[in-house]
C-alpha cells in the first residue's frame, strides 16, 4: 500500500512580494485580474499585497478580499499597530483573513535598521502577534532576516510567538544568502527546539540572490516545513523568489524524491506565466524553466531525432502538464536532416535521398547566417533548389497553397500535429518501404518501423549531422 503523501500548502506572493520587483508594479483592475487567475491556478493562499503601503495598495487587497473566496487572502503588516489595523481593515470582509506580520531578527536588522535589542524585539513580536490574534484567527509571523539571525535567539523568538498566538511560522531567507544543506538544518532545528511548534505550520519564503531559492524551498519541505512560499515566473525584489512552477514541477516530476502534493493545478501554469507577463510587460527568461519560450524546444539534430520517435527521450514532462500547447522543434544549425525531412513533409514537400541532401546543405548555411530557419526559409530553399523537374515531388499543388499553409502553421518551427501526413501524389524515387501497419509517434508523424532502410540511414545520418 502507497503511503499517503503529504500536502503543501502553496502561498502565492506575486502580488505583494513580485509587485516589489522593479517594473513590476501592478493597478488595482490587474491584481484583480491576475488573483482570479491565481484562483484557478489553485493555490492554498494569495499574498494581496501590504495594505498600509498605499491607497491603492490598501484598495486591491480590500477588492481582492471581497471577490476571491477559495483561498486565504494574506495582508502584510509590520509588527505595529497601526499596519496590523490597517490589514485587518482590508481583510476583514475575507472569507478566510490572514494576516501575515513581520519583524526582522538579525543582529545586523536589529542594530542598523530597527535600533532595538534583542529584549525589545523579542517583546515587540509577541504584542504584536497578540494584537493580531484579537482581530484575526489566522496569524502568520516572519521572523525576516531568519537565517543570518543567531539560531538560538531565533528559537526564542518564535516560541514567543507560537504562545502568543501565531497559526503560521515563516522562515524567510530575505537576503537569498543559505544553502539547501544549511536550510534544511534550520528547520529541522526549529521543530526541534521551539515549544508548541507541533501545534502550527512551518514556511519557507526564499531568495534567489545566489541562484538557490527553488532548492532552499524543497529542503526547506524534505525538513518538515508544509508551506511554501513563492511567486509566478520567479518575480520579486533583487533576483526574485522561489518559483512556484519550479517547486510544484519539482514534485510532480520526482515524487521519488518529494513525496508531496499540492492543489495547484499544473494545466493553469503557463496561463499565469502569461497573464503576469503580459501584466507588467516583463517578459520571462527564454530559457527558464517550465514556462521559457524554449523549455520545450529542440534544436539539436540528435534531440529532435529522439523526439520525433518519442518524445520520453528529452521531456521530463509534458508540455500540456503545465499548459504549453505543444513542445517545438526549432530548425536551426544544429537541427539533423531527420526534423527538416519531416518539416518538409509538413509544408507539402517529399524528398528523395538526393533532394533531401541538397536541401539539407542549403540549409545549414543559412542557419549559419540567420539562427533560425522559418517556414518561409525553407519554402524558398525548396523553389530554388527544385525546379519543376526536380526530385522534390509536390504534395501541395501549386507552391502557393504550400506558402499558405505554411503561413497557418507554426511561423517559428515544426509543431506537432494530431493529423495524418498527406500521401504523396505519386510515387518517388527511394528505397522500398516494407508493408505494414502505420505507426505514428506523438507528432502525428509516421515513425518507420524496424527494416525500414531509408529510416536506418537517415537515423545513423542525423547523429553524424546534429551534433
Amino acid at each position: 500500500m502507497t503511503a499517503e503523501r503529504a500536502r503543501i500548502t502553496i502561498f502565492d506572493t506575486t502580488l505583494r512580494d513580485g509587485e516589489q520587483s522593479p517594473g513590476c508594479s501592478m493597478n488595482q483592475p490587474e491584481k484583480l485580474r491576475l488573483a482570479h487567475q491565481l484562483d484557478s491556478l489553485g493555490v492554498d493562499v494569495i499574498e494581496a499585497g501590504f495594505p498600509i503601503a498605499s491607497d491603492g495598495d490598501f484598495e486591491s487587497v480590500k477588492a481582492i478580499a471581497l471577490a476571491v473566496r477559495r483561498p486565504i487572502i494574506a495582508g502584510l503588516a509590520r509588527a505595529c499597530r497601526p499596519d496590523i489595523e490597517r490589514a485587518w481593515e482590508a481583510l476583514q470582509h475575507a472569507a478566510r483573513p490572514r494576516i501575515h506580520v513581520f519583524l526582522a531578527t538579525s543582529d545586523i536588522h536589529l542594530t542598523y535598521k530597527l535600533r532595538i535589542t534583542r529584549d525589545e524585539c523579542v517583546e515587540q513580536a509577541r504584542d504584536a502577534i497578540r494584537f493580531a490574534k484579537s482581530l484575526c484567527d489566522d496569524v502568520e509571523f516572519s521572523p525576516e532576516d531568519a537565517t543570518r539571525t543567531d539560531p538560538d535567539f531565533l528559537c526564542r523568538v518564535l516560541e514567543a510567538v507560537v504562545e502568543a498566538g501565531a497559526t503560521t511560522l515563516n522562515i524567510p531567507d530575505t537576503v537569498g544568502y543559505t544553502v539547501p544543506a544549511e536550510f534544511g538544518e534550520l528547520i529541522t532545528t526549529i521543530r526541534q527546539r521551539v515549544k508548541g511548534i507541533e501545534s502550527v505550520t512551518i514556511s519557507a519564503h526564499c531568495h534567489n540572490d545566489l541562484g538557490m531559492a527553488v532548492a532552499n524551498a524543497l529542503a526547506a519541505v524534505s525538513a518538515g516545513a508544509r508551506q511554501v512560499e513563492c511567486t509566478i515566473n520567479g518575480i520579486g525584489e533583487r533576483a526574485g523568489n522561489a518559483s512556484l512552477e519550479e517547486i510544484v514541477m519539482a514534485m510532480r516530476v520526482r515524487p521519488d524524491r518529494f513525496a508531496y502534493e499540492t492543489g495547484v493545478v499544473g494545466e493553469q501554469i503557463f496561463a499565469a506565466s502569461q497573464m503576469l507577463s503580459e501584466i507588467t510587460g516583463v517578459p520571462v527568461q527564454p530559457n527558464k524553466a517550465i514556462i521559457g519560450r524554449n523549455a520545450f524546444a529542440h534544436e539539436a539534430g540528435i534531440h529532435q531525432d529522439g523526439m520525433l520517435k518519442n518524445p520520453l527521450t528529452y521531456e521530463i514532462m509534458t508540455p500540456k502538464s503545465v499548459g504549453v500547447p505543444d513542445s517545438k522543434l526549432v530548425l536551426g544549425k544544429h537541427s539533423g536532416r531527420h526534423a527538416l525531412s519531416i518539416r518538409c513533409e509538413q509544408l507539402g514537400y517529399q524528398l528523395d535521398r538526393r533532394g533531401l541532401d541538397d536541401i539539407y546543405r542549403r540549409f545549414v548555411r543559412l542557419a549559419d547566417k540567420i539562427k533560425h530557419v522559418e517556414d518561409h526559409h525553407l519554402l524558398e530553399l525548396i523553389r530554388d533548389t527544385h525546379k519543376p523537374s526536380g526530385s522534390a515531388t509536390p504534395l501541395i499543388e501549386p507552391l502557393a497553397l504550400a506558402k499558405a499553409a505554411a503561413v497557418n502553421a507554426s511561423s517559428a518551427a515544426p509543431e506537432r500535429s494530431s493529423e495524418p501526413m498527406p500521401e504523396p501524389a505519386q510515387p518517388f524515387p527511394m528505397a522500398p518501404k516494407i508493408p505494414t501497419q502505420p505507426q505514428t509517434n506523438a507528432f502525428g508523424v509516421s515513425v518507420p518501423v524496424h527494416g525500414d532502410s531509408r529510416h536506418e540511414q537517415t537515423q545513423q545520418e542525423d547523429y553524424l549531422w546534429g551534433v
